[in-house]
């Protein structure tokens, strides 16, 4: 990997990767729509985009042979009927376009990691899901992962090594779910959502980021669960917290109801379970430095 161009790099994810490429010397080109993020300097360098229009500076690609593609709105703000059009076409768009310029100008690109969701999978309490498994989730979430996954996989007519990562619920102090689970906690009225029993898939952001990296280094194209290796209920979770955080549980868990009458469509974000398995990730050698749920935490939260 010479040097890598990342859609999303400002984002909490993209941000850790650009850590991590600046560790490995390795230069970073970076897209964004906001034209006052826009830095120019030696290992890391701004360019300026727009999807909706078709515009992109060219320039960008210069000496790029690998891209990290994360450009996506967030999926963490209600989803209205218009704002569930922004959600898919800012991942489907960003990705044409990609597509769209490399073919015209014949850039030497060898290699696309995007990031993908394991909202891909169905809800389920049994099923311990692999890369293997070839059904989708009738949810939102389950669509637009899969219009996600096939925009992207067109690099492959152009010879390009297309490899996916479907992230699972990350862990971050700066951002993401964590602090909005974390904040009712410290003051005393965390619960559990629902029965509690629901699945989460979790990856602290460090493993993460360094899991994009890996990939890109070893050119390992295919799909990749971005999770650690023992997932829990949410109700550990909840349970976890608040023991890092030496604080009492006392409140009843939170009905669905309740929830959905909050959020609407969204609350499923909250009581949906997968249970996603690892394996693949570690056969290819990966190690993960966070294998369990309370040491990523002790090291979130400390």
């Amino acid at each position: 990997m010479k040097r890598v161009l990342i859609t999303g790099a400002t984002g909490l994810i993209g941000q850790e990767i650009v850590n991590v490429c600046k560790q490995e010397n390795i230069p970073v080109h970076y897209l964004t729509t906001s034209k006052h993020k826009l830095e120019n300097q030696a290992y890391y360098k701004g360019f300026y985009w727009n999807p909706k229009t078709k515009e992109i500076d060219l320039n960008c690609f210069d000496g790029v042979d690998t891209i990290i593609n994360l450009a996506g709105a967030t999926i963490s703000k209600r989803w209205t009927s218009d704002y569930k059009k922004v959600i898919l076409s800012s991942r489907t768009e960003t990705a044409q376009l990609l597509y769209d310029v490399i073919q015209k100008h014949k850039f030497p690109v060898q290699q696309i990691v995007s990031a993908s969701a394991i909202g891909v999978y169905p809800d389920s309490q049994t099923n311990y899901y692999e890369e293997s498994f070839e059904g989708v989730s009738d949810s939102f979430l389950g669509t637009v992962v899969q219009q996600w996954e096939n925009a992207v996989n067109r690099f492959e007519q152009l010879g390009i090594t297309v490899s996916k990562i479907r992230v699972g619920l990350v862990l971050s102090d700066k951002g993401g779910a964590l602090p909005q689970i974390v904040k009712p906690v410290r003051y005393g009225v965390g619960a559990a959502f629902g029965t509690g029993e629901q699945w989460q898939s979790w990856i602290h952001i460090d493993d993460l980021a360094k899991l994009f990296f890996f990939l890109a280094e070893n050119k390992l194209g295919g799909i990749y669960n971005g999770v650690a290796p023992n997932p829990v209920s949410n109700s550990e979770l909840t349970k976890t917290v608040a023991k890092v955080l030496k604080k009492p549980l006392i409140l009843p868990n939170i009905p669905k109801f309740a929830m959905k009458l909050v959020l609407g469509e969204m609350h499923i974000l909250l009581f949906e379970s997968q249970r996603v398995s690892s394996s693949k990730t570690e056969s290819k050698g990966f190690d993960f430095e966070y294998h369990h749920l309370e040491p990523a935490l002790e090291d979130l939260l400390a």
